[in-house]
């Protein structure tokens, strides 16, 4: 057996499917078949039930490939380790964002990372948290950028920001002038929501009910856009993070008022693997995302000073 084979029979257990898990390999489905059965008979163990409608994976073949997960993450670790790239901002780098960040950090952080990085070779991922988690436990990611939650906390976590919510309301709302808004003012409102799977739909809701209002239970987004877009149809109020607002505090059907006592927000972070020997990447990418945050926090400030 050899480390293909892992790669062959953990893209299995992903896709169920023969032939997307030959595509994901870039192998044909005679190939993976034939590999995954020589690795039966090397093995003296049935890993797959096999029919014409599915596959299913015997127990022992469960258990091998949660095992053959483990060493492809440990492989890749070897590997970085033995490229001495651990400080090194050149290469590869797999980064995983949430889809309440990516469409909203990205655009402001990519060019002064292939400015600061020009070897730097990055490949995006967008996913739910969850998902993205599964993906760097298993090395197929090498980080993460997000908002730190429960589940990240077997890992190592870099923060870069705090960023803040701020409330927003259609444009025709009894609050749309104010400046700010004490979030003891949302008892008894009921405010509008990310569906399951997103943790800003947790971390929003969370002081949302410590201030006393309700989720409305009949509509769950499936992204921040829809959240604006229902918002400005009059459709009720939600809190939305900083980077997703605009510089205006009132712009197509949507105001935009900061949010105090408390101030909620969200501790954004760049997660890893403790054992992973890329830590100095990381450090430097954290570095370089802060520093971008807080000259763009700062042109914001002077601007509003101005005006």
């Amino acid at each position: 057996m050899n480390i293909r084979d892992f790669e062959y029979l953990v893209a299995l257990a992903e896709h169920k499917h023969f032939r997307k898990a030959a595509e994901a390999c870039f192998v044909s489905q005679p190939t993976l078949s034939g590999q995954i059965r020589k690795l039966e008979d090397e093995l003296g163990s049935v890993l797959l039930e096999r029919s014409s409608r599915r596959v299913l994976f015997t127990d022992a073949g469960l258990k091998l490939v949660e095992q053959a997960k483990r060493i492809l993450s440990e492989v890749k670790t070897f590997k970085d380790m033995a490229n001495e790239h651990g400080g090194s901002m050149s290469g590869p780098m797999h980064i995983g964002f949430i889809p309440t960040l990516g469409p909203y950090l990205l655009p402001r952080i990519v060019p002064e990372l292939k400015d600061h990085f020009p070897e730097l070779e990055l490949y995006l991922h967008e996913s739910q948290t969850h998902d993205l988690v599964k993906q760097l436990e298993e090395g197929k990611l090498d980080c993460l950028i997000l908002a730190s939650v429960e589940e990240t906390e077997p890992f190592k976590e870099i923060e870069f920001y705090q960023e803040p919510l701020s409330l927003a309301v259609p444009s025709d709302h009894e609050w749309h002038e104010r400046d700010e808004i004490d979030m003891h003012e949302l008892k008894g409102r009921t405010v509008l929501a990310l569906g399951d799977g997103h943790c800003l739909r947790d971390q929003a809701l969370g002081f949302c009910f410590a201030a006393g209002a309700k989720d409305d239970e009949s509509f769950k987004a499936t992204s921040l856009e829809t959240l604006r877009n229902m918002v400005a149809a009059g459709a009720g109020i939600t809190l939305l993070p900083e980077l997703a607002l605009p510089t205006e505090h009132e712009k197509d059907g949507v105001s935009y008022i900061k949010a105090v006592n408390p101030i909620p927000s969200r501790r954004l972070v760049v997660v890893y693997r403790p054992g992973s020997p890329l830590r100095e990447r990381f450090e430097k990418l954290a570095e370089v995302i802060e520093q971008r945050l807080l000259q763009m926090k700062k042109k914001a400030l002077d601007l509003q000073s101005q005006a």
